[in-house]
């Protein structure tokens, strides 16, 4: 139970770090250094938490959950994912500068994440937390089934999460969060036995790559081509183009939304004019009434 109560700390005491820290930078630093990458250095030091804290299946997943509810009510919007970001990028939704300033902070703020992580077990503070501590130079991989199989689960993974994103980021954040929490919790649950179901690769990439097990270009094929893939189909099945590579749609026809009203076709200039009802072979100025004497 004590072990329990100091994981639990640990994941609440670096959500409340992380929001602070957030809060302080959304106030000194400009507008662009905070949303392109302050928030986004905060928001990975999040995502590490249920991993580090070396949780049990049932606690990593109700942890899980509330952490992408939390996720969901502050950080802003943060993404803490290079596919969310480079999604935005193949939507048009951001430059490429900003997207690279993004990847970068992801990338910091897991580095961070990974460096007060070990701080955090070196001090023992508990019976697992001094496991992990040991096991830390000889970690196991997360990938438990064969390359081709995993970069499938991770490509499917991702694939399901993008597609739901793109579904509902103009819906009101009382569905989207939720929706979005138990997608990513079922998920985990699913494929977590063969992978782990990162599909994050900056997540995978500081929490297995340095494990033994695989190669360096097996993880990646894992762990980035299969979210990437994922992604950019996701992408594609929800827009029918990627509109940062193509203007027209490649899948689905565009019917014109305005159609012209339906009219009778304009008489030719030479076309001769029907006579009115009641009007037939008179002209102008002639009476209405013919007498008895009209030929």
């Amino acid at each position: 139970m004590a072990g329990l109560n100091v994981s639990l700390s640990f994941f609440f005491a670096t959500f409340a770090l992380c929001e602070g820290a957030r809060r302080a930078s959304k106030a000194l630093l400009p507008v662009g250094a905070y949303e392109g990458f302050a928030r986004e250095v905060m928001r990975m030091l999040v995502e590490l938490g249920p991993w580090a804290g070396g949780f049990g299946p049932d606690l990593l997943l109700t942890l899980l959950f509330l952490l992408f509810l939390a996720h969901g009510a502050t950080l802003d919007g943060a993404l803490a994912n290079p596919t969310v970001s480079l999604q935005e990028f193949l939507m048009a939704e951001a430059s490429l500068p900003g997207t690279l300033l993004k990847l970068a902070a992801q990338g910091l703020g897991m580095q961070t994440a990974c460096t007060l992580t070990h701080l955090c077990w070196a001090w023992e503070l508990s019976d697992l937390h001094l496991l992990q501590s040991l096991m830390a130079q000889s970690c196991s991989s997360a990938l438990r089934t064969s390359v081709p199989h995993g970069a499938l689960v991770e490509a499917v993974c991702a694939f399901c999460f993008h597609l739901i994103l793109l579904h509902l980021r103009h819906s009101p954040p009382a569905y989207r969060v939720p929706a979005v929490a138990l997608l990513v919790t079922v998920t985990a649950y699913t494929a977590g036995p063969f992978t782990s179901a990162f599909f994050n690769p900056a997540l995978a990439t500081s929490v297995t790559f340095g494990c033994s097990g695989h190669t360096l270009l097996e993880y990646a094929q894992v762990y980035w081509l299969g979210p990437l893939t994922g992604m950019v189909l996701a992408v594609l099945l929800h827009q029918g183009r990627l509109p940062r590579l193509f203007q027209r749609n490649l899948f689905y026809s565009q019917k014109n939304k305005y159609r012209a009203p339906r009219g009778k076709p304009a008489l030719a200039s030479g076309d001769t004019q029907t006579p009115a009802k009641g009007s037939s072979g008179r002209e102008p100025g002639r009476c209405s009434v013919d007498g008895p004497h009209s030929s």
